[in-house]
């Protein structure tokens, strides 16, 4: 009995030592616990953590909820740094308080009016650290007023108002620069093709049965105006956008450079001139830079006129002409047959090089056809593939078959030395009446040619300053006519520009002209090649496969190799224009940059800052470049992915000069926000300093009217609105919305 109650009391003495153990070390590790995670007093939250010898899980609770031992938890202030717990394993359960609110909890702690600075030096002497910092972001939610939903369904309606043209009066636009191009094709054909020029023409005709369904397919996924341009800044980066805007403008300058020298040489070859031809030539170009200041607009009625007078005009000659042709029989054929062979040789090589510099001078006969994607929202829905169908045929018949009527009935010395071979042929089939009919319809259909020329030109730079390329002021109208007058002298004086660095000489240009155009065809196989790569999501038609494109890209490849081979002159008149409309562009779309270069300059120099003339430039460089990054743009968001956030606030960063970004999410429930949105967006905010990076919150549907409502709420323009590529399964179209899509 008495060894069995000794037994008893060792025990219980035992039990109490441990459980005095026991807590002792629970003091222990909350002081080391206290101390290295140790924050500044007002961190102090009402939250108590659990600690056990045995490792359990780590829970959360506020203090007040515990009704056990004081000595079983303890209270601590939260950790300055974010927490890295065990990782548990995924039993499907919701998140746990502690994964999904904690980090939150600790970057609410942060003091909103301070700057982020980091430890990184600036590379400006005398600004302070706030010159690098935009400011915190914000959250907000935007309830849309009757005048914004008002506002976006006029926009969306007013869009839908554009589509006005069929497929005559869409073809008539296009067509008189398709159909006109044979005046300004023929001579400089002729010359290096000899009496294989309707070889040449007819292959060179036939190639665009490969654009055809490329330029469809591209309609269907993006039918917006300005393309090419439009489709390489929506399925590219910016800069190989601006790339093909400059291709755009020199391929409208170089038509209307060449449509006016085309006209004045026409003029010439019938009425004795007191002065050169290039005269006229100016005086065209001066007499419709004009008409264009008196707010004159593009017609699609007039357009109409025009074409159907040269078609019918075309084809009166190709008539009278073939009956000519029956009546001498084929006696000057064989003459320029023989003749021409022995000018040009007799060779397989020599026949094959003649075929082949016809052919690749034969695309100025197809000039135009690029100009129809760029007012494809204004055709009717269904009508595109038939407009390329009614530029394409005309121009296949047109080419090889008034070719084939000149070698048949005009010397091919005459053929050689006239500046209009149409004229030549028209005196040979009928007389002097055709000659001169011919003439008035080269002049009327050239003028026409012009004019398209400067309002192609006008409406690419509008756009480019829609997009923040180039400076506002290409936006603004004389205030009676509504004329964009910076765009046309812009364009007038690149006409200018072009036309004296090439002598006045017809030729020239027209090389030129043909390398550009070229190199603008190219320009929609690759963008096919990058939608179908970067943006095979986004709904469309498919229509051209992998092998049509790239053939079309080895095609424009070869043609623009024979271009320069028959005259390397004309590439260095091209690569000069081409990189100093680049340079302009690349300087205007990065102004902030420049402006830092420049401020960068003076603020190495103490004696500029001291100057009494030159003290106040860094102040106004300064106040320049604030304004210039104020300017906001948006991004549409649908979830919370904060790497897909990541990607397009680097496209942002990279390609859009602003400090001033805001990131609207369109809900329709409170509980349909992405649980994640609004802290990832305050982790970008802190990670870019530079940008200002606002959550807007908008309660509606994602849908055309309500971007443009949150558009005028936000005054952002749609063309500055971002998104995503939408499912091909997506109910709208990306027209609709204006906006541009930047990833995947």
């Amino acid at each position: 009995m008495f060894v069995r109650q000794a037994f008893i009391l060792t025990g219980m003495f035992i039990v109490r030592y441990i459980n005095k153990l026991e807590t002792k070390i629970r003091f222990i590790n909350a002081a080391v616990i206290s101390v290295s995670r140790s924050t500044d007093t007002h961190c102090l939250l009402p939250y108590t953590r659990a600690y056990s010898l045995s490792r359990a899980p780590i829970t959360m609770t506020p203090s007040s909820d515990y009704k056990t031992e004081p000595d079983a938890f303890i209270t601590i202030r939260p950790p300055e740094t974010q927490l890295h717990p065990e990782p548990t394993p995924d039993t499907g359960a919701p998140p746990s308080f502690e994964s999904s609110q904690f980090a939150v909890i600790y970057r609410r702690q942060r003091k909103t009016n301070s700057l982020k600075i980091t430890r990184t030096p600036s590379r400006f002497i005398h600004l302070p650290h706030a010159f690098e910092f935009a400011g915190w972001g914000e959250v907000r939610r935007v309830v849309l007023s009757e005048e914004d939903v008002a506002v976006g369904q006029s926009s969306l309606e007013s869009l839908k108002r554009r589509r006005v043209l069929g497929q005559f009066t869409a073809s008539a636009l296009a067509g008189n620069d398709v159909l006109g191009s044979v005046f300004y094709a023929f001579p400089a054909v002729v010359e290096q093709g000899g009496v294989f020029s309707p070889i040449s023409l007819t292959i060179a005709t036939f190639i665009l049965f490969l654009w055809r369904p490329i330029m469809e397919e591209l309609a269907s996924a993006l039918p917006i105006n300005g393309a090419p341009y439009t489709y390489l800044l929506n399925a590219s980066s910016k800069p190989l956008a601006l790339m093909a805007a400059t291709l755009l403008l020199l391929d409208f300058v170089s038509t209307s450079v060449v449509s006016a020298a085309t006209a004045s040489a026409q003029l010439g070859s019938e009425v004795d001139l007191p002065f050169p031809s290039w005269i006229i030539a100016a005086m065209i170009l001066f007499l419709f830079v004009v008409v264009s200041l008196s707010g004159l607009r593009e017609s699609a009625r007039i357009a109409l006129t025009v074409f159907s007078i040269h078609a019918i005009t075309m084809c009166i000659l190709i008539i009278i002409a073939a009956n000519r042709w029956r009546e001498m029989g084929n006696s000057q054929l064989r003459a320029n047959w023989n003749e021409g062979l022995l000018k040009g040789g007799t060779s397989p090589r020599a026949i094959i090089r003649q075929i082949y510099n016809g052919f690749c001078l034969g695309m100025l006969g197809l000039t135009g056809f690029e100009c129809v994607p760029s007012y494809v929202s204004r055709i009717k829905e269904g009508q595109y593939p038939n407009v390329l169908r009614n530029l394409h045929i005309p121009a296949m018949v047109l080419n090889g078959l008034l070719m084939l009527l000149v070698l048949a009935l005009v010397p091919l010395d005459v053929i050689l030395s006239e500046a209009s071979v149409l004229s030549a042929l028209g005196f040979r089939a009928a007389g002097p009446w055709l000659r001169i009919l011919i003439t008035v319809d080269a002049v009327i259909v050239l003028c026409g040619t012009v004019l398209t020329g400067i309002f192609s030109a006008g409406e690419l730079l509008a756009q480019l300053a829609e997009d923040r390329v180039v400076p506002s002021l290409f936006l603004k109208t004389l205030p009676f006519t509504r004329a964009p007058y910076m765009s046309i002298l812009t364009f007038a004086g690149l006409c200018a520009l072009l036309f004296a660095s090439a002598g006045g000489q017809l030729q020239v240009v027209s090389l030129m002209f043909s390398l550009v155009w070229l190199t603008v065809m190219s320009l929609f196989p690759l963008s096919l090649l990058l939608l179908k790569y970067n943006r095979h999501r986004l709904k469309r038609e498919p229509r051209a496969s992998l092998f049509v494109i790239v053939l079309a890209l080895l095609i424009v490849c070869v043609g623009i190799a024979g271009n320069i081979a028959i005259n390397p002159r004309t590439f260095g008149y091209f690569s000069a224009y081409f990189i100093g409309i680049t340079f302009f562009f690349f300087l205007t779309q990065h102004k902030s940059s420049l402006l830092k270069c420049l401020y960068w300059t003076i603020d190495q120099y103490l004696s500029l800052q001291n100057w009494r003339w030159t003290n106040h430039w860094g102040a106004s460089l300064v106040n320049a470049i604030a304004r210039t990054r104020r300017q906001p743009v948006c991004i549409l968001t649908k979830g919370d992915e904060i790497n897909q956030l990541v990607r397009m606030v680097m496209y942002v960063r990279k390609n859009e000069e602003t400090s001033n970004l805001k990131v609207v999410h369109f809900y329709d429930q409170e509980k349909g926000i992405p649980s994640e949105l609004e802290a990832n967006i305050k982790i970008l905010d802190e990670a870019f300093p530079e940008i200002s990076i606002d959550l807007v919150l908008v309660e509606g549907t994602f849908e055309p009217k309500a971007v443009a409502a949150v558009a005028h709420n936000l005054e952002i323009p749609t063309s500055l609105m971002f998104m995503t590529c939408p499912s091909s399964d997506f109910p709208h179209q990306i027209a609709e919305f204006g906006t541009r899509i930047i990833s995947l």
